[in-house]
């Protein structure tokens, strides 16, 4: 699909690594399914290809402003993290609440884009980078951030990290 919609609109794989700051071999492993794009790296392939990234992946819809402990809806994407919806998914929703489950070492790409982020760590530590401040969110630990400060995060230990995001705009809403 990423493949098709590049070619759709004229670009060569090094053109679209320029839009997203991704290597063109990775982008042509991501196009034919040899390497998984994190959410970030579909985010930004996304954003290049004029399309939202729900093109990419299977979103469960909320059919109910509440989301029940016992039916978790997954977000369906190629990725060792795991992601779980906990907004409701309404059809003009201006942000998105999301669960992340993070396997130890996994490193998310430097980030950069318009908007707001908020972390709460739920379980674990979660190495940060923003702009030049580098830490340690603890359990309870919390950041807020304008998203156009480029940022980063790493689950640097060998448990898995439970991680409350919730940020703005929101990627995941319906069509």
């Amino acid at each position: 699909m990423i493949r098709a919609r590049r070619l759709e609109l004229g670009l060569t794989l090094q053109e679209l690594a320029e839009k997203t700051k991704l290597s063109p071999a990775f982008i042509s492993q991501v196009e034919r399914n040899k390497a998984a794009a994190s959410m970030v790296s579909l985010v930004n392939i996304a954003r290049a290809l004029d399309v939202r990234v729900t093109t990419f992946m299977e979103i469960p819809a909320g059919e109910t402003p509440v989301r029940w402990k016992d039916n978790p809806q997954r977000i369906e994407v190629d990725s060792p993290v795991e992601y779980v919806q906990l907004s409701a998914g309404m059809k003009f929703q201006q942000m998105d609440a999301i669960l992340m489950v993070i396997p130890p070492g996994h490193v998310f790409p430097v980030d950069q884009r318009e908007g707001e982020d908020f972390l709460y760590v739920l379980k674990g530590e979660l190495y940060s980078e923003l702009g030049d401040m580098k830490l340690t969110l603890k359990e309870g630990d919390s950041m807020h951030f304008n998203s156009r400060t480029p940022h980063t995060a790493s689950n640097l230990t060998d448990d898995v990290v439970h991680l409350l995001y919730v940020g703005t705009p929101s990627e995941f809403k319906p069509e």
